[in-house]
């Protein structure tokens, strides 16, 4: 067994691939032989400290494989299950993981372990963003930054899919006509246009609806200015940097505007909501509403240069790590 580690925030050159010991699984537990794992941009964030972890310790949240073992009082899980999971904590870059058996996810014979591990998270994500967050209805335009993403591309397909009007930002005219490509009606360069005042004149001057956000400190101003008035902004990440203070009574000023700051572990609290939007995701999935068909595979000793790709923003759709 091995798996990646760091002992202090840094750089991506700080991960080591090391031996790992794991015990057998202890009640209520079962033992993951990982076959794919999702590299998500909360690793660097945990990697850099800006959101801080216990140290010596692992990365990663997400995971697909097989069963191996499982502990006493365990139930629906057995060895040789194929499953998936966002973990509670970070160390899913390794080989094997012992996980909390309520917080596994049956995989359908249909889907792949790889495919699993780059659309757990992220699509459970956007199942909340798009039914609970915000509830997207076909009339609503909604802007959405960063659409070229993990996150992005999945979220695009199923607005559409509701017939809502999908205005996605990327960086780019790759990653624009990639946006383009997956739904969006319009697709804005961030690095060669003002989103917002684009933004406007695409609305005809009313603005939108609802404007998902996970850039953060950089695109926050302008995507309260995108709003109409009661338009409602979910900021779900900070890949910029953190947010500025806000004086909330600009809200009001800007139009009864509504803020929200969802995070994925809210949502999926209990094994049954888990269940529950996992189902939803894998509908999609297998209608072929949604699909999945851009990933960027790297091995797990080579989670170094995942990191570097992702922060460097060299990558479209989702970054995976394969043991």
């Amino acid at each position: 067994m091995q798996a990646i580690t760091f002992a202090a925030p840094g750089g991506p050159d700080i991960m080591r691939l090391q031996p790992l010991r794991l015990g057998a699984p202890g009640p209520g537990e079962a033992l993951i032989r990982h076959e794919a794992i999702g590299v998500n941009f909360i690793d660097i964030y945990h990697r850099t400290g800006f959101y801080p972890v216990a140290l010596p310790g692992g990365l990663g949240l997400e995971a697909a494989g097989v069963v191996e073992a499982v502990g006493a009082g365990v139930e629906k899980i057995s060895e040789g299950m194929r499953v998936a999971y966002v973990a509670d904590k970070p160390g899913t870059y390794a080989t094997h993981n012992l996980v909390k058996a309520d917080r596994l996810v049956p995989l359908p014979d249909w889907l792949d372990s790889a495919t699993a591990a780059a659309v757990l998270l992220q699509g459970l994500t956007a199942e909340y963003l798009i039914t609970s967050s915000f509830e997207v209805m076909p009339w609503h335009t909604i802007l959405l930054h960063a659409a070229a993403g993990g996150v992005g591309l999945l979220l695009t397909q199923w607005a559409a899919h509701h017939g809502a009007t999908v205005i996605g930002t990327a960086g780019g005219e790759t990653k624009t006509r990639l946006a383009l490509h997956y739904g969006c009606a319009h697709a804005i360069d961030y690095q060669s246009e003002d989103f917002a005042e684009r933004a406007r004149e695409i609305t005809g001057g009313l603005g939108v609806d609802v404007v998902y956000d996970s850039v953060g400190k950089t695109t926050f101003e302008g995507s309260l200015q995108c709003l109409k008035p009661r338009g409602t902004l979910v900021s779900f990440g900070q890949s910029s940097g953190a947010i500025p203070p806000l004086d909330v009574a600009r809200l009001g000023a800007l139009g009864s505007l509504t803020l929200t700051r969802p995070s994925l572990p809210h949502y999926i609290a209990t094994p049954q909501e888990l269940g529950r939007r996992a189902a939803h995701l894998f509908l999609m999935l297998k209608s072929g509403a949604v699909l999945l068909d851009q990933m960027t595979r790297f091995a797990l000793a080579d989670a170094a240069k995942a990191h570097e790709a992702l922060e460097g923003r060299q990558t479209a759709g989702k970054v995976i790590l394969m043991p």
